[in-house]
């Protein structure tokens, strides 16, 4: 189902980027495949161990902008975020220690725009991450390119590492590092699937 503009220009205004909302406007959408792209995360222990989570539920859309740039618009609900494997450690990452769910119950990403060759040769998308309310400047990288046409014929691939201490999300320092690695495979809806 297609991310409406209506909704775009909402996530847009709640991390504060009037720009987004404007350019949103006038820009030609294009819904992620929710069929095979992943949205998660990494945490890992202090023994080593790496726990893998996963957000079921998200809304994403990349806007192509007047100017042929590209800019991209996550929404992931904590309220189903899961840890393959470990309940115990999906609840407490949905609880008031880490994402905070009935609280905070989304994770917004949205990007500056960037050049639509980044997703091809690989390269760095900034943009602003809000998490329990707290917006601040991340950048993801982005792979090459594993396929002519990425985001259609295969995924694109982007990480990028923040420390959960920057978002207050400081509960067992003892136990898992303070480093989370955000890892997206994504795809578009193909062209002519969208009314």
């Amino acid at each position: 189902m297609a991310v409406s503009f209506k909704n775009l220009i909402r996530a847009c205004a709640s991390v504060g980027l009037t720009l987004c909302a404007a350019a949103a406007a006038q820009s030609r959408a294009m819904p992620l495949d929710k069929q095979h792209t992943r949205l998660g995360f990494e945490l890992s222990t202090r023994w080593g161990q790496t726990l893998e989570g996963q957000f079921p539920r998200y809304d994403g859309v990349v806007n192509v902008l007047p100017d042929g740039r590209h800019q991209v618009s996550l929404r992931m609900y904590t309220a189903d975020v899961q840890i393959a494997d470990h309940e115990r450690y999906a609840k407490w990452a949905r609880g008031s220690a880490f994402f905070d769910s009935k609280r905070w119950p989304e994770v917004v990403f949205v990007s500056h725009p960037y050049d639509a060759a980044t997703l091809i040769g690989g390269g760095q998308i900034a943009g602003e991450l809000v998490i329990r309310g707290i917006r601040r400047p991340e950048t993801l990288t982005v792979e090459p390119a594993q396929c002519l046409r990425p985001a259609l014929d295969c995924d694109v691939v982007l990480s990028g590492a923040v420390r959960r201490s920057d978002y207050e999300m400081d509960s067992l320092k003892l136990a898992i590092n303070d480093r989370v690695v955000f890892l997206l495979h994504a795809r578009l809806e193909p062209p002519g699937d969208t009314p």
